[in-house]
């Protein structure tokens, strides 16, 4: 009998953490106003961090917390009311990098303590190492592949957690000085300017780029559950409420038929449709399988064409006249598909448009506005219109 995983999404706000939720996750990482290796995310003040828990565990979520940067001495003098103040707040788990906080965590609160991927444990030594020093999940590196991540959970027993979707790291994870060289930002505390997806020139034609594809383990799902993983962890607190959800509701399909045994080959495939569609960037299962090579790598200038398939969020609701927060362009006349939090996907040919006062419009051409449309369909909050998936 296969057990139980947990798909864990991040959330960059209090809005993603919301459609998160509500789109599939078990759990979510985001990371607070300090120590977080997210500094353009919004992140959480700890207001937001204890509203966070509530509204998750009032949905039997769970919520982790990132303490993932490198500490230096000047960043350790707030760290422990910090810390303090967080279990105060609801705070499930800790994600953390520097093994000081392992120490300090354990001894002094009862919350899970998850080393992070930015330690970069690619070894069962080290994960012995870590569950002697009381740790209770391991991220393991993104380098690690199939054959090793088993080893792992059979010889030494403590929970794993592997990414499964998102972006990846050019350079080993937590590794990476780029950013500090080209822009005097520190990619290890927070400050990462991305400069692997940069496209440097080479001639007046050409350029280079060191960026890798996306992760999109959606085809090994079945096989990382039965080799025991606890965790699948997706990637991006900087990415779009949209994005969440169109990539969490997928893979929830996708990992609850494995564990009800009814996983076909049309659902498989029809999901893995549409998560590459989802993200700008090609994608590909890097090191599960084999090493990385050339094919998981863009080297000679790559096109990261601008997604404009997300139309809109239903805000509010009125019987069946629908308040929508418009994203991208879509006129009368176009067929379209919107996405539910109950993991529906509902055909929808556009045959009437509104704005805010009620007056009838042709098209939606206006980022950000607010528009009525009547829809015979029992939709939720936070559903979703889109341009067809499938």
């Amino acid at each position: 009998m296969l057990n139980k995983v947990e798909l864990l999404s991040p959330a960059g706000d209090l809005e993603r953490l919301k459609i998160a939720c509500i789109y599939g996750a078990d759990a979510i990482y985001f990371g607070g106003r300090e120590y977080s290796l997210r500094a353009n995310a919004n992140n959480f003040s700890l207001e937001e961090i204890k509203e966070a828990c509530s509204f998750a565990h009032s949905l039997g979520k769970r919520a982790y917390l990132t303490l993932n940067i490198v500490f230096h001495n000047e960043d350790i003098a707030l760290v422990y009311d910090y810390i303090k103040q967080v279990v105060e707040a609801g705070i499930d788990a800790f994600i953390v990098s520097d093994l000081f906080l392992v120490k300090y965590i354990k001894e002094n609160f009862k919350v899970e303590v998850h080393l992070s991927t930015q330690v970069s444990v690619t070894n069962m030594e080290s994960v012995k190492f870590l569950k002697e020093m009381g740790v209770d999940r391991v991220v393991l590196a993104r380098e690690v592949g199939r054959d090793d991540i088993k080893k792992i959970i059979d010889e030494v027993g403590l929970p794993i957690e592997t990414f499964i979707h998102g972006a990846m790291c050019t350079f080993v994870s937590g590794r990476c000085v780029l950013s500090n060289y080209f822009t005097n930002r520190d990619s290890n505390r927070g400050g990462c300017a991305q400069i692997c997806r940069f496209a440097f020139d080479i001639n007046d034609e050409e350029n280079f780029s060191m960026a890798v594809k996306d992760l999109n383990m959606s085809k090994y799902i079945k096989d990382m559950i039965e080799i025991g993983i606890t965790s699948f962890k997706i990637e991006g607190r900087m990415r779009s409420p949209f994005y969440l959800a169109v990539v969490l509701s997928s893979y929830r399909r996708i990992i609850d038929a494995v564990l009800n045994d009814t996983l076909s080959d049309d659902l498989l495939n029809r999901e893995v449709k549409i998560l590459s569609k989802v993200s700008n960037r090609e994608n590909s299962t890097h090191f599960y399988m084999k090493e990385a090579d050339v094919s998981d790598q863009y080297y000679l200038g790559r096109g990261e064409p601008s997604n404009q398939d997300y139309l809109g969020i239903v805000i509010e609701k009125n019987d069946n006249l629908y308040t929508i927060r418009q994203r991208n362009y879509f006129e009368l006349g176009d067929k379209i598909e919107i996405i539910t939090p109950n993991m529906d996907i509902i055909d929808f040919d556009v045959d009437n448009l509104y704005n805010e006062k009620m007056e009838s419009i042709n098209k939606a051409n206006i980022a950000d506005s607010i528009l009525k449309i009547k829809i015979d369909e029992d939709l939720p909050l936070y559903s979703m219109l889109r341009r067809p998936y499938l």
